[in-house]
This record gives C-alpha cells, sequence and structure tokens, in this order.
C-alpha cells in the first residue's frame, strides 16, 4: 500500500531536520513525505535541499505557498491534492517518529476507519539536544534514556513501551476517545476528499478536531492507537495563538456537531480561490 505522510511546518528548520532524521529510518518503505510548509523562509528548503542528497531513498516533497498569515489548513488541502498515495498520514514536522511510525499507521490502517495517535512531549533543552545518532538508535523513544537526561514521561511513560503485545491491550483498555490529532493520525485519501479537506476558515486551536468531528459525521469510526504508532514532539513556542481563533475554532467545532455537516464549507474544492 502506498502511503502518503504529510507533515505541516513553518519556519522550524532544526525541528524538521530532526524529524526527517526519523523518516530516513523507517521500516515501512513504500512511502513520500510531503512537507505542508505554511509560508516558511530559505532555511527550510535549505534543510529539505540536504535531506534530499543525505536520503536519496526518502521520497521528499515540498509543498509550499506563500505566507500571508496563518493558513495551515491551506496548505495541508495542497498536500492533499498533491499526495500520492492512497494512505494518508497527517504529523508535525516537529514530532520525530519512530522506526516503525509508518508501518503501525499502514498494518492497523481499516476500511471506514481512522487512526488516532498521539505524542510524548518533550522538554525545550532535550529537544535542542537530540542527535541524529539519537535518533538512529532509538534512544529518544527510550524511557531510561530519557530519564537519564532528566526527563521524566510521567504519564506518558506507557507509551514508550516496546513490543505489540502490551502496547495494544493499553489501547484497547484506554478510556481516551479516539479523536483526530493532527500529529499522529491517519486515515484513506478517499474519505478526506470526499469531507472537501480541511476548512481554510479555522485558525490555530482545535482545527484537527473540527476535521475529525466530520469525518466522524462521515461514518469513519476512529480507532486508537497511541501506544503503537509512537512519535515525541519537540517543544516550541506558538505565536500564531491566539484566544480568537481558538473561540471561532470552537464555534465552528459547535456548528459540526449540531448540523452533522460532513463538508467543508472552505476546502479543497475552493484551493483555487486561495
Amino acid at each position: 500500500m502506498r502511503v502518503s505522510v504529510i507533515l505541516s511546518t513553518y519556519n522550524q528548520p532544526d525541528w524538521l531536520r530532526k524529524t526527517l532524521w526519523g523518516y530516513a529510518r523507517q521500516s515501512y518503505r513504500d512511502f513520500e513525505v510531503l512537507v505542508a510548509d505554511d509560508g516558511s523562509g530559505p532555511d527550510t528548503r535549505a534543510v529539505l535541499d540536504d535531506a534530499r542528497e543525505r536520503y536519496p531513498s526518502l521520497d521528499l516533497r515540498h509543498v509550499w505557498h506563500e505566507d500571508r498569515g496563518y493558513r495551515k489548513c491551506v496548505i495541508l488541502n495542497r498536500a492533499v491534492v498533491a499526495a500520492d498515495g492512497g494512505y494518508l498520514i497527517f504529523s508535525d514536522a516537529d514530532c520525530i517518529p519512530r522506526t516503525d511510525f509508518v508501518e503501525t499507521h499502514a498494518r492497523l490502517a481499516e476500511p471506514g476507519r481512522f487512526l488516532s495517535g498521539g505524542a510524548v512531549r518533550l522538554p525545550r533543552e532535550l529537544s535542542e539536544a537530540i542527535t541524529e545518532e539519537d535518533v538512529a538508535a532509538g534512544r529518544v523513544f527510550d524511557r531510561r534514556w530519557l530519564a537519564g537526561r532528566g526527563f521524566d514521561p510521567g504519564r506518558y511513560r506507557l507509551r514508550l513501551l516496546e513490543g505489540t503485545a502490551l502496547p495494544t491491550l493499553l489501547d484497547a483498555l484506554s478510556p481516551t476517545g479516539a479523536t483526530w490529532n493532527g500529529n499522529n493520525a491517519s486515515t484513506w485519501r478517499a474519505a478526506v476528499v470526499k469531507a472537501n479537506g480541511f476548512e481554510h476558515e479555522l485558525g490555530y486551536g482545535g482545527q484537527d478536531r473540527e476535521f475529525g468531528e466530520r469525518i466522524a459525521n462521515l461514518g469513519l469510526a476512529g480507532k486508537l492507537v497511541r501506544h503503537r504508532a509512537v512519535a515525541v514532539h519537540l517543544d516550541h513556542g506558538r505565536p500564531y495563538r491566539t484566544d480568537e481563533s481558538i473561540r471561532g475554532n470552537r464555534d465552528m467545532r459547535e456548528d459540526v456537531r449540531r448540523t452533522g455537516r460532513v463538508r467543508a464549507v472552505h476546502g479543497i474544492e475552493q484551493l483555487e480561490n486561495e
């Protein structure tokens, strides 16, 4: 099965570089990476050029538009249109995937379902200190190694277990709902297109949940994979976060719940107007 990984980014070249270290070492090989870039400067393009040279087997594409403010949903839709794969994994370019990340999403994919993952959030100092060798050796996913560097995963430690049996059981027993989390979620490209993709009018704060509620209205059931599809999240600021955008997104989510709407009002079919 051909898989497309869509990574959102905006002016975080150092974090993108570390994330690509993880995708260069995936056990599953039939996939591409599309970097959905919301208007980053030339440093991001330089990281991608370097990655193509260093990892020629990594199928890497850059989907970019000019910086006109926060338009993450627009660039995600552009990447969906450009994607070759019939199955799409969505994450962010500040989330380093474990070696089996793409393989796990591909293996657990089911018709009429979406997969709901998460990430272990690392502190800033540790995020900055991670080296390519740490990623290549898998140390960044080792609880003991993290603890030795002063980071206690706390409630996240169960997301860093090795093997498949116990993580599978934990996902099955977890009381947490299977929501669409933009840093670690996947589903079929056909379902994303049927929902008209992501809503362009949404700003930062819960825009991924709005999409998840629409595809649930479409009939897709979520499946929890947060203990099996493992990624670590690098710490960074969010200057684009505003109370206004969060309130607006909350109102739109309420409209989706109230009406049962499945399609974005401004989405893939409206890209030519963006």
